[in-house]
């Protein structure tokens, strides 16, 4: 079966694009006109950065302990793993009727090591201990 779509299948996308474009260039012409108008001055207290109404202390670069990281890279990772796993779970079944129920199981307990190997290696260097710096 051969597939070919028309010009015309891609209308709703480019009515949408353009639709998209023409808000922001709306929101844009909109906000210039807007502030156009008024004096523009720069003062030491404008520029000065402001959050919330905290005054700003210190530095920006404070340094983060890198565990953060590492402990939120791995929540990412074994995130997107389980996210692989529920559609191999989800098919399984009609793949298993279909004769290939025992290569994606073998599939899946090779990918299972892999996951576990990666977890042991990460519990063996100590990533996920927090009282020792």
């Amino acid at each position: 079966m051969l597939l070919t779509s028309l010009p015309s299948d891609f209308a709703p996308v480019f009515v949408q694009f353009l639709a998209a474009m023409g808000f922001i260039v709306m929101t844009m012409l909109a906000t210039h006109l807007l502030t156009g108008t008024r004096k523009k001055t720069s003062t030491a207290r404008k520029e000065d950065p402001w959050e919330c109404g905290i005054p700003v202390y210190g530095d920006a670069r404070t340094p983060i302990s890198v565990k953060y990281f590492l402990t939120a890279i791995l929540f990412v990772l074994f995130d997107v793993e389980i996210i692989f796993m529920y559609p191999w779970a989800v098919n399984f079944i009609k793949f298993k009727q279909d004769g290939l129920g025992m290569l994606m199981f073998g599939e899946m307990i090779v990918f299972m090591v892999l996951l576990l190997a990666g977890f042991y290696y990460v519990i063996k260097k100590g990533v996920l201990k927090w009282d020792q710096d």
